[in-house]
């Protein structure tokens, strides 16, 4: 009898140990299968203040959010959507570079570029209530509930503890093994990482969790410019009402897109 047991036991772990196995390596083909391409259709379209150079894009409590960038011209601005006028603006010091721009509890969060300070803003008077460092250049910033979310123009994403801004973990961003560089401005959007990539008129969709590439929305089109600097850049999703918001810097326009599948 005691042999029958300990011959049931062997089986039974010896399934469990086949089982787990099976979940890892279906996990891993999951987090490897090609990543789907998209392509868009413009919902509608507002005018947007050529003078921005877009760094960085939010959407809360009915009104768009903007961080400009530029030496000696970079700013934040309230933007009323419907007709793209500022409603309010503070312009930084001129030795600061406006980059990434996100939202918690009230309070904007606004990278620089290569100073590796930060600022943060009540989001009702765009009064700044404080300052952060970090050791990296200042790209993109996004928001997911529990943590910030910063890119550097590198391939890897960094998590920061929204409260101290200490780094608390990274992902790298890669698709089928391949580093995805220059990740620029970013937003959270249905548990994904939306991120812009510099000089390319595509948004590329990461897994939070792997940093695997889980598809491309191709905007190609959506503005054309002779200009090699005003480039796309600028994401904002609105939760609420589901609506996705793109623009780039010193463009005439912010679209609103609806994502369907590549044709």
């Amino acid at each position: 009898m005691k042999n029958f047991a300990l011959v049931a036991v062997t089986v039974a772990v010896s399934v469990l140990v086949v089982v787990i196995v099976l979940f890892f390596y279906w996990g891993l083909a999951a987090d490897n299968e090609s990543p789907t391409v998209y392509s868009y259709n413009i919902v509608a379209a507002y005018p947007h203040d050529t003078e921005a150079f877009t760094e960085g894009l939010i959407w809360s409590n009915g009104s768009l959010y903007e961080s400009i960038g530029g030496w000696g011209t970079s700013s934040l601005r309230q933007v009323n959507l419907a007709d793209g006028s500022t409603i309010r603006e503070v312009l930084l010091p001129e030795q600061y570079f406006g980059e990434g721009l996100t939202i918690v509890n009230g309070s904007l969060i606004q990278l620089t570029w290569q100073s590796g300070i930060g600022f943060v803003y009540d989001e009702e008077t765009l009064r700044e209530t404080g300052n952060f460092t970090y050791s990296t250049e200042g790209w993109g910033l996004t928001f997911n509930g529990t943590h910030l979310i910063m890119s550097d123009g590198s391939s890897n994403l960094y998590f920061l503890n929204p409260t101290t801004f200490q780094k608390v973990g990274q992902v790298g961003v890669h698709d089928d093994n391949a580093s995805i560089t220059n990740l620029n401005e970013l937003e959270y959007v249905k548990g994904d990482i939306y991120a812009n990539i510099w000089h390319r008129q595509e948004i590329v969709i990461i897994n939070s969790n792997t940093g695997q590439v889980k598809g491309y929305i191709d905007l190609t089109g959506i503005y054309q410019t002779d200009d090699p600097e005003a480039v796309l850049n600028g994401i904002a999703y609105d939760q609420t009402a589901n609506a996705l918001y793109v623009t780039g810097k010193n463009w005439p326009s912010l679209y609103q897109i609806k994502i369907v599948p590549k044709t």
